[in-house]
């Protein structure tokens, strides 16, 4: 069955989207606007499990695909595992979708999530989403040193050469957003790029800005 885009946009009118890339600061600024102003967090990525089990092989092969362990899953080409992450995530959409059409029926649902603009035309109108951005080259790193990316971190180091699994991820990362960066920049999307020198505060102020709402904060900034 297929949504027409004036059908889905309707359901999720409730629903504000901070999407981006890698270390963008996703997640820094969901969870504080959403402690701000009493809104629902969703996070796709820690949803994926639970999406997981519910996906078939033969409608979401991308999402089953099944790893022996981290050599076979970094013992791949920049291309192949960019294939994967982009089919993974393009396959798990629906049931984001689906998920937040439920959550926002009656409340205002924050949604931490990666979306291509071809995505964001499709599921909201521009002043309902903001992309965070952040240079995509050496992410590996940041990542992995996150606390709330330990179980990642660990599986990295599992790997017989971690410093070349390292390499892989961030090679791919650097495939997809390069250019993707380069096109949100030049859109009409609102769009914020974090540096050394970006706070938690002055995001928020941003995008409270952006959504039409205000409020200050401080802090670090993750995602």
């Amino acid at each position: 069955m297929t949504f027409q885009d004036n059908a889905v946009k309707a359901y999720l009118k409730n629903v504000y989207f901070i999407t981006g890339t890698p270390c963008g600061g996703k997640t820094t600024i969901s969870r504080e606007l959403a402690q701000r102003h009493s809104f629902v967090v969703y996070d796709v990525d820690a949803q994926f499990p639970k999406h997981r089990q519910l996906s078939s092989p033969e409608f979401q092969p991308f999402m089953n695909r099944q790893f022996r362990d981290a050599d076979e899953f970094f013992g791949r080409t920049v291309r192949e595992y960019k294939q994967w992450l982009l089919g993974s995530t393009r396959e798990q959409l629906d049931f984001v979708i689906l998920d937040l059409i439920r959550l926002s029926q009656n409340r205002t649902v924050l949604c931490d999530c990666h979306l291509t603009m071809e995505e964001a035309s499709r599921l909201t109108e521009p002043w309902r989403i903001v992309f965070l951005l952040r240079d995509p080259r050496n992410l590996a790193d940041d990542y992995c040193n996150r606390p709330d990316h330990e179980d990642f971190r660990n599986f990295v180091y599992s790997a017989s050469n971690p410093a070349k699994a390292k390499d892989l991820y961030s090679e791919t990362l650097k495939s997809i957003n390069l250019e993707r960066i380069a096109a949100i920049k030049s859109s009409p999307y609102f769009w914020l790029e974090r540096d050394g020198s970006s706070t938690v505060e002055e995001t928020v102020q941003k995008v409270e800005q952006h959504f039409s709402w205000n409020k200050k904060l401080g802090g670090e900034l993750h995602d």
